[in-house]
């Protein structure tokens, strides 16, 4: 099963939200899905959120490392 990095971008604030999961689509909706509390970031912010980036991992281990660094200081400049 491939697990996915992403960025989404807000498209009324600009802010960027990243992650990692197992289904990028199904993410995306929930993302996307006022009556989903379990997004409190995502949600709170006004407007869509659109994918603007992913990658494909083998694991979810890697996935998550490569979330872990996209949340860092070098990650940040990377993005």
């Amino acid at each position: 099963m491939p697990y996915w990095t992403y960025i989404l971008q807000n498209e009324t604030t600009g802010k960027l939200d990243k992650g990692q999961t197992s289904d990028l689509k199904s993410r995306l909706e929930r993302h996307n899905t006022p009556e989903s509390g379990s997004m409190r970031y995502t949600y709170k912010q006004k407007g869509l959120w659109r994918l603007i980036y992913s990658e494909e991992h083998s694991t979810r281990s890697e996935a998550m490392k490569r979330e872990k660094f996209l949340k860092s200081g070098q990650g940040r400049e990377w993005i």
